[in-house]
């Protein structure tokens, strides 16, 4: 296969994932890496799964087996060396990142891009930790990857006109439509304002206020939300969002985006939400 139809994606999580199969669902040659052969086995019995429920509903255009195939697990990252864009997918912390990022950097061709899937962690820094920083961009999917249609894109401080060009190409392919966020602010556009609500209506939580249920409805029936904001956070995880709020009042004046206590407190107790069959409500 040409060079140009393979996607590298690094991390086999959720988020990892859910990026490799819209890939190879898209036609793509995938390479998913990951460190230990037990991540990558969840991984793709993850996609096997969701692959298998699109098939059952008449939503896969081709078959489960033909998409499968077209993922290639690895637990060398010198396996990307040949893709044409690779999608960082690891855990929010920028140490970590950026640690990716020069190991990308130092396998992958010149003209290749190297995007992160960060929800909030600046753009530019990860760029830094290479000699292509023209050729870096965010990508920031949605979970669940391959149900959510959004991708927002965000330009770094040198990403170039043509890297912008390739990652939209590629985040079309794989069904998504894109919001190009152009200044690297903390948050971007769509952590920010998620972030901004999540914390307001914990603190309403917190000082007793009202309940999780009927700020959850309000938001709902009041502004047409598909999902109450602690509803929301109980999805993606309360240490993440708690993460991703600390990333982003780092960066901003004002107590807009500080933690309340309640977060704090329910992360240290592992009340995470769904992943932990707790937070906001239980499952």
């Amino acid at each position: 296969m040409a060079m140009t139809e393979v996607v590298g994606v690094v991390g086999a999580g959720l988020m990892g994932a859910g990026i490799a199969q819209v890939a190879a669902q898209a036609g793509y040659d995938v390479r998913l890496y990951d460190v230990d052969q037990a991540s990558l086995e969840r991984g793709m019995e993850g996609i096997g799964t969701s692959v298998t429920k699109l098939s059952e509903k008449g939503a896969l255009t081709d078959p489960v087996e033909v998409v499968l195939s077209r993922i290639s697990p690895t637990t060398s990252m010198a396996g990307l060396a040949d893709a044409f864009i690779a999608v960082e997918a690891v855990f929010e912390r920028l140490d970590i990142k950026q640690e990716v990022f020069r190991k990308l950097d130092s396998i992958m061709l010149p003209n290749s891009v190297v995007a992160t899937n960060t929800s909030a962690l600046p753009i530019s820094k990860l760029a830094e930790e290479t000699g292509r920083p023209d050729r870096v961009i965010g990508t920031h999917f949605f979970s669940p990857v391959p149900l959510m249609r959004l991708c927002e894109l965000v330009r770094g401080e040198h990403t170039s006109d043509e890297t912008l060009r390739t990652a939209r190409e590629f985040a079309e392919r794989v069904g998504k439509t894109c919001v190009v966020v152009n200044r690297d602010v903390a948050g971007f556009v769509t952590t920010r304002l998620i972030t901004a609500l999540v914390v307001e209506a914990a603190r309403l939580v917190e000082a007793g206020v009202a309940t999780p249920e009927d700020i959850d409805t309000a938001c709902r029936l009041g502004f047409g939300h598909a999902m109450g904001p602690l509803e929301t956070m109980d999805l993606v995880g309360i240490d993440v969002m708690v993460n991703a709020a600390d990333n982003i009042a780092a960066e901003t004046p004002g107590e807009t985006f500080a933690v309340p206590a309640l977060l704090r407190d329910m992360v240290e107790s592992g009340a995470l939400g769904r992943k932990s069959g707790h937070g906001f409500y239980d499952y």
